[in-house]
């Protein structure tokens, strides 16, 4: 009874049993190959397909995955990682090999060969999740990352809200990209999640997306409510790169953010820092919004602008605050732009809304 049949789901299923059982009796022999015992052995080699997982938000990739990834047997190394950090980890590995490195062994190619052969070294399995690509640096090397991890032999799992032609689109110098895009066509099943059932925008609708007045309660809705929408998975810090500095982001799983008041509207952030979180994310978490009075006219206006942001951009946002949205400003200077934040804040609670952002969604990752 948690879990419900969903027939869009079971290509998925399909796919990720296949790949459960190729990695317990090995890959399916062609016709005519020679059995034996040995033929029973665990795989491991280029022959094992990965598993590439893409769709709207809210359609159970990552559970799917998590379900995989907690059946394997016991003796099956594995791992799970959030795309952008184990990005951030190459980078790492790609610029010490640079600083210890000479000669004609120095270059990237031989380092990405080394790190790939390293991480096999202890695993069997790789799972990626919120697989997406927006950094040049990431770009130029994927296709030789995951040609050598593949070689290596780890099995690859990945979800992504984007199908693989879709990947770095419109990116610095994509032509160079597009032979990961194919080594992800050729040695991965490729699998799109598009039904019909937008499960996380369920639990909003159940749960409402904004709580007052602010205390224990409220507190704790939100933290459930994050704790559901990312799949009880724990948040990690993430560093979003902007135009010459970064911005960083406490808490984060799954595409989803959580913020503090005092964190978005209390420090020198601007609307470019509210518009690379609303193009990063799914749905963000505002906690302990106050109510807001003359002297905090500043505040307002950073609020407003946030607010202007994630609705733009179709962004989900839940809220913490002292008062519901009409009695959350008492000031006079910004009194006739702030109707129109009380305005979204209130839209941005409707079921209208919510299914409205699932439809942009939906477009965005077809």
């Amino acid at each position: 009874g948690i879990i419900k049949d969903d027939p869009h789901q079971h290509a998925a299923v399909d796919a990720l049993q296949r790949l459960d059982a190729e990695l317990i009796t090995g890959p399916r022999k062609p016709e005519g190959a020679k059995k034996g015992f040995f033929a029973r052995l665990p795989a491991k080699g280029k022959d094992i397909r990965g598993v590439y997982l893409h769709g709207p938000v809210g359609r159970g990739k990552s559970m799917l995955m998590d379900m995989f990834y907690d059946s394997l047997p016991e003796g099956v190394a594995r791992r799970r990682v959030h795309f952008h950090a184990f990005m951030l980890e190459v980078h790492r590995f790609l610029h010490e090999a640079r600083q210890a490195a000479k000669g004609p062994n120095a270059g990237p190619d031989t380092a990405l060969i080394r790190f790939a052969e390293k991480l096999a070294g202890g695993l069997r399995v790789l799972c990626f999740d919120e697989f997406h690509v927006v950094d040049v640096a990431d770009a130029m090397i994927l296709s030789r990352l995951f040609t050598a991890l593949l070689d290596s032999g780890l099995a690859v799992v990945a979800t992504s809200n984007w199908p693989p032609e879709k990947l770095y689109e419109g990116g610095l110098q994509r032509d160079r990209f597009l032979p990961f895009i194919a080594l992800v066509k050729s040695r991965f099943d490729v699998v799109a999640l598009a039904g019909p059932v937008d499960y996380r925008l369920r639990l909003l609708e159940d749960n409402g997306v904004y709580r007052w007045p602010l205390g224990e309660g409220a507190h704790l809705w939100a933290q459930e409510l994050f704790t559901e929408l990312s799949g009880g998975i724990a948040p990690e810090s993430v560093t979003l790169e902007l135009r010459g500095r970064t911005l960083d982001v406490a808490r984060a799983a799954r595409g989803v953010a959580w913020f503090t008041y005092a964190e978005l509207c209390e420090r020198p952030v601007g609307a470019e820092d509210y518009l690379a979180i609303a193009a990063n994310f799914h749905t963000v978490f505002l906690e302990g919004v106050p109510k807001l009075r003359y002297d905090r006219r500043n505040e307002a206006k950073r609020l407003m602008l946030f607010v202007d942001a994630l609705y733009d951009a179709g962004t989900r946002l839940v809220v913490t605050a002292d008062a519901p949205p009409e009695k959350l400003y008492f000031g006079h200077d910004h009194a006739f732009e702030f109707a129109r934040t009380v305005s979204r804040l209130l839209e941005m609670q409707s079921r209208g809304w919510l299914e409205k952002t699932e439809a942009r969604q939906v477009q965005e990752a077809v």
